[in-house]
Order: C-alpha cells, then structure tokens, then sequence
C-alpha cells in the first residue's frame, strides 16, 4: 500500500508524520478548543511549552560549537536573537502555518492567522510534534536547516532582527521618507495584550502585530524591508 500524500505542512517542512494526530494538535489554538462543543480536544500549548525547549538547546548547541571562542553571555545573546517571537513568526510565514492554523471564530475575526504571538506558538508546537513523533535527531535536523541562514548571518557579522534600525538606514538619504509608526489597536487583556501598529514609509504602508509596541513596529519595520527591497533591483 502507498504511504499516504504528505500534507502541506509536512511537504514544507520536509518531514513525514507518522502520526498526523501530532500536526493537527500543534496547530490547534486554545480559542478553538474553547469553542469545540465536544469539549475533548487538546489546545497546542503543551506542545508550546515542550518545543521552546527543543529550539532552546538545538539552536544552542549549534551556536556553542558554530561559535568555540565566544563568552557564554554572546552565545547568550545570540540565542535570543535567534529563538524569539519575531524570528519564529518568520519562520511560521515561510512554512504558511498560517492557512492551516485552527482558531476560534473570535480569533479568526481579529487576524489570529497573522498574529505573531499565535504563529510562533504554533512553529514551537510543531517542533515539539517533530520531537515526540520522530525522536531528537528528527528535531535537530530540521530546526538546524531551517536556521542555518540565520546563523550564516551571524557569522558574517551582521545583527539580527533590528528592522527598525536597518529601514532607518535604508530610507534616510531619500526626501520625506522617515518612518512614521502609529499603533491603531490593542486586543487581549491587560496581561497579554497583542499589539497593532501601522507603518507609512515611502508611499506604503504596513501594519505589525507583537506583544508589546516595539516587537509589532519590528513587525511592521520587517514587512516594509521586504516590500521595498523587493521592489527594488
């Protein structure tokens, strides 16, 4: 009998389940468990809680042995700018987790499939998922490929995930082209708060979501660069 179609998320991430069960629980959100009326279904933050792990020590291992003479604050440092929410939101987008994401209406209504907070959860659950169904080396093997050019950045000398800082620079020698960031929504309550905020810059605009109002203007920052540089020749 022929092993089944690999499902979009597997054909992206290069892995095949053997147990789909896994997939469907990492991208599942607690609004939808919230919503189910069978009420037996399990949300994605156990597989959350377990993935940060995973991510945690593989990308550490490789900056430990990628990086043999640097302090054990640098690798420190490196890692952060590696494994957080903005990074693995990226990540998520270039998986297209989003379209596959279960939410609960509420959720869905308000953008949850492009939350930053949502999409790096779910990339971390999947990890976990990779770890539980086909053991470490499984993991490792596709968290290291996947992060492989990021690392290749840091070891060229170029710092991650300042978009702020590198649209800045970007734009500062073209007339009337500052960045103008503007935050146009709050959602959640007051101790997970999801903010919204807008960026105009050289007739566009974006609009970026994170946890607090520096990480949505990063978010906002990134999508600019990447229009405007691809716009560019």
């Amino acid at each position: 009998m022929p092993p089944p179609t690999p499902s979009p998320v597997e054909a992206a991430l290069g892995y095949r389940f053997s147990d789909r069960g896994l997939i469907a629980e990492a991208l599942r959100h607690s609004s939808f468990v919230n919503e189910a009326p069978e009420g037996r279904l399990r949300d994605n933050e156990r597989l959350e809680f377990l993935g940060d792990a995973v991510l945690n020590l593989v990308v550490g291992h490789c900056l430990l042995r990628r990086f043999p003479d640097h302090t054990e604050g640098d690798l420190s440092r490196m890692r952060a700018g590696l494994v957080n929410e903005t990074q693995l939101a990226g990540l998520a987008r270039r998986l297209a987790l989003g379209a596959h994401l279960q939410l609960g209406k509420g959720e869905s209504s308000t953008g949850g499939h492009a939350k930053n907070s949502i999409l790096a959860g779910a990339l971390e659950a999947l990890m976990a998922a990779v770890y539980l169904d086909g053991g470490f080396d499984a993991a490792r093997a596709i968290i290291e490929a996947h992060f492989e050019p990021l690392v290749e950045r840091l070891l060229t000398g170029r710092e991650l995930a300042d978009f702020k800082s590198q649209l800045q620079e970007l734009v500062q020698s073209r007339p009337g082209s500052m960045p103008s960031y503007t935050v146009i929504r709050e959602d959640g309550p007051d101790h997970d708060k999801t903010f919204w905020v807008e960026l105009e810059v050289l007739h566009l605009a974006t609009q970026g979501s994170g946890k607090s109002k520096k990480a949505a203007e990063q978010d906002a920052a990134r999508q600019a660069l990447e229009r405007i540089l691809h716009q560019e020749p």
